[in-house]
């Protein structure tokens, strides 16, 4: 009876590790040294958001999929959670100020997904990740940016799945989609 009452939860361990690995490639230098991501708090915000997402999207398919992804979302969001807690944001202020980064998330997926569907531009998703990262129509190293965004969307749809929804996830090196 015990043991069953104290077993881990596949997925939640999974969505846990799946977001470590986000944010480790959130955390690349050379998404700001190379591509000139902001290095400011919301400028961090848009690396672990971008990164989030792309994992998110290679998890759509069965129910246990989804389940990882349900885990990989709600580990991102207690950490943001957790983050403005030791900022000190008062109680009262943390679900609005949630709810806030929740909602800049959902648009953000929602303009990246546009500029992903076939048959979109070819500088949509540059124009769309300049908008949220940038906060300008067309930042000099957006195209550069979207390179990086299809490679490692690309990268993320020859592993496994089994493997990704086991929480093992390998994004591509940043320098390769840099501009020289």
């Amino acid at each position: 009876m015990f043991k069953t009452l104290f077993r881990k939860d596949p997925a939640l361990e999974a969505g846990r590790a799946l977001y470590a690995a986000a944010v480790e490639q959130a955390r690349s230098p050379a998404l700001y040294a190379s591509l000139s991501a902001p290095d400011t708090v919301e400028g961090r915000f848009e690396m672990v958001a971008l990164h989030v997402w792309l994992v998110m999207r290679r998890l759509r398919g069965d129910a246990a999929a989804k389940k990882v992804s349900q885990c990989l979302f709600d580990a991102m969001f207690q950490n943001l959670d957790d983050s403005l807690r030791e900022l000190g944001v008062g109680d009262l202020q943390v679900g609005k100020k949630i709810r806030k980064l929740a909602e800049n998330f959902y648009g953000r997926i929602g303009a990246y997904e546009e500029a992903m569907k076939e048959g979109a531009a070819e500088d949509e998703l540059a124009k769309a990740l300049s908008r949220n990262i940038f906060e300008q129509e067309l930042a000099e190293t957006a195209p550069a940016f979207a390179d990086y965004v299809r490679r490692a969307n690309a990268h993320l749809e020859n592993q496994p799945d089994a493997r990704i929804a086991g929480g093992i996830v390998v994004f591509p090196p940043v320098a390769e989609g840099a501009l020289s």
